[in-house]
């Protein structure tokens, strides 16, 4: 069985080179002259040596995101990196975590930026590291592979293989070394001749069953900083690379962004578009997350990791009764343009709620989605339509840092959709100032929950955008830092049913003191 593996590995290898081989064919005609021209241009603008070099990495035109994390590990720091660390940064003494998406090229943009460095002499010793050896040796791969069949390297920068090309650790003619090292491993005695690491990179560091115990993960960071890294040189600048995913709330990526000079955190989507256009269409992302649960979303394409709620263990599902028979309709909604923590990864929801003569509140039809601001308004009059001919307030959440939101944005499109519909739905703000979202939440809607007072509509229970809501309260815990704007939303409109109960009791008396000064 072994021999089939490795005549099969062995196979794939012999693929893979002859597809760089035709990938990089080069100009048999052009000058000694020219040559160093072209070369002496490309080095000076890594994104034209990565497109020249590297063009099967190429397909799709770099994001910002990925020209800004070149300028920094190249060590051009951009404006974003300021003070001691901007020095470090053109030293090239440099430690960026690097937590991106899934789909967003993070390792293949590392070996660009590493293979680049070491070529152009820069760097000459690398580690790999992931989360075992045999994962390691798959993501240095490519870099063998390069160095060992990409005829514009071998045009350029002169044959590369050496006597040493072993799969976990291989060494060029021109001096310097890879070694892939798994998790845990001894990384000391890690020489190229007298050179010590200068580069190391760790990549899928993080595995699911890993973060289930945090000793794993206490151990890792600790053998990280206190083996791994101290295999440097004292008096070298070192780069050190991380790539990975947020997946758990601790983990070594959520630790090793403690330490690092930078960490840049992209999701698949940017303010609710995609981050990387050019590769990933907004239908593209659509057909993705619509395959999988919200938690998983959370995790793999927006860096917040799924927690197992303590709150919302099972929701209530009924019918709603006739709309006409409700005390109370209300449609609230949760525009969400100024959560600062979660920014690019914010909910908007509107929601239709009731509430009967017994108390019961009904969550009866919720939008909720990553969208944009026509389409939020848009969800109001879709609500309007269908809930013709009986009373419904409709309310819009507007505290102090979303009211500029509200003045400038959300009421010239009620005022432009309108005019297209021949009517204006009629919001209201509510400017209820509004203590910690988790507090909120838990203290308004789990009573309610636990006591059978709060109903979702069992006929939206397959809606696409119901199932985000029931995911969100499913997650909905005191450490959870994803988005939780469907809770959030409807407890606001909880609160707003309760008051107007108040009122309509007439709750509040006032009568005369009893004189008691005798």
């Amino acid at each position: 069985m072994a021999k089939i593996a490795d005549k099969q590995a062995f196979s794939n290898w012999e693929t893979y080179r002859e597809a760089l081989k035709r990938a990089t064919v080069i100009d048999i005609a052009e000058t000694y002259a020219q040559k160093q021209a072209r070369i002496k241009r490309l080095e000076a603008d890594p994104e034209a040596w990565f497109a020249y070099y590297l063009p099967m990495y190429n397909a799709y035109a770099p994001a910002p995101f990925h020209i800004r994390s070149t300028k920094r590990i190249q060590g051009n720091p951009g404006s974003e990196v300021k003070g001691e660390a901007r020095e470090r940064c053109i030293r090239g003494e440099w430690f960026e975590v690097d937590a991106w998406a899934r789909e967003l090229a993070k390792s293949t943009q590392a070996m660009k930026n590493v293979l680049m460095l070491v070529l152009t002499g820069k760097k000459r010793n690398v580690i790999m590291v992931s989360n075992s050896e045999d994962n390691a040796k798959r993501l240095l791969e490519p870099y063998r592979a390069n160095l060992d069949s990409n005829q514009r390297i071998i045009n350029d920068y002169g044959v590369q293989r050496s006597f040493k090309w072993k799969d976990t650790e291989f060494k060029t003619r021109k001096g310097a070394s890879f070694r892939a090292v798994g998790a845990d491993q001894s990384p000391r005695g890690t020489r190229n001749d007298a050179a010590r690491p200068d580069v190391i990179l760790i990549d899928d560091i993080d595995t699911d069953q890993d973060c289930r115990n945090p000793d794993i993960i206490t151990k890792r960071v600790n053998w990280i900083f206190g083996a791994l890294i101290p295999t440097r040189a004292v008096n070298v600048p070192l780069l050190v690379l991380v790539c990975g995913n947020i997946i758990a709330e601790y983990c070594c990526v959520t630790e090793l962004m403690k330490k690092a000079d930078y960490v840049d955190i992209v999701n698949i989507r940017t303010n609710g578009k995609s981050s990387w256009e050019a590769k990933n269409s907004e239908d593209d992302i659509d057909r993705v997350l619509s395959t999988i649960s919200y938690a998983a979303a959370q995790t793999e394409y927006f860096n917040n990791p799924q927690t197992e709620g303590r709150v919302f263990k099972k929701l209530n599902w009924g019918k709603v009764p006739a709309l006409r028979q409700l005390e109370q309709l209300i449609v609230y909604a949760d525009p969400s343009p100024s959560n600062a923590d979660v920014k690019n990864n914010s909910y908007k929801v509107v929601a239709l709620m009731g509430r009967d003569k017994l108390g019961v509140t009904y969550v009866i039809k919720v939008f909720c989605e990553q969208t944009t601001n026509a389409r939020f308004v848009q969800w109001f009059y879709d609500i309007y339509e269908l809930t013709k001919g009986v009373q419904v307030y409709y309310y819009i959440e507007n505290n102090s840092l979303q009211n500029p939101f509200y003045e400038q944005v959300f009421i010239p499109l009620f005022k432009e959709i309108g005019r297209t519909k021949g009517y204006i739905v009629p919001i209201r703000p509510d400017t209820r100032k509004k203590p910690e979202k988790f507090t909120r939440i838990e203290g308004t809607l789990e009573p309610a929950n636990r006591l059978g007072l709060l109903v979702f509509n069992e006929r939206e229970k397959d809606n696409q955008h119901m199932q985000t809501v029931v995911e969100q309260f499913g997650v909905v815990s005191p450490t959870y830092k994803g988005a939780i704007d469907a809770p959030d939303c409807i407890e606001g409109g909880y609160k707003v049913l309760d008051e107007n109960l108040a009122r309509r009791q007439g709750t509040y008396r006032t009568q005369q003191r009893a004189n008691r000064r005798f």
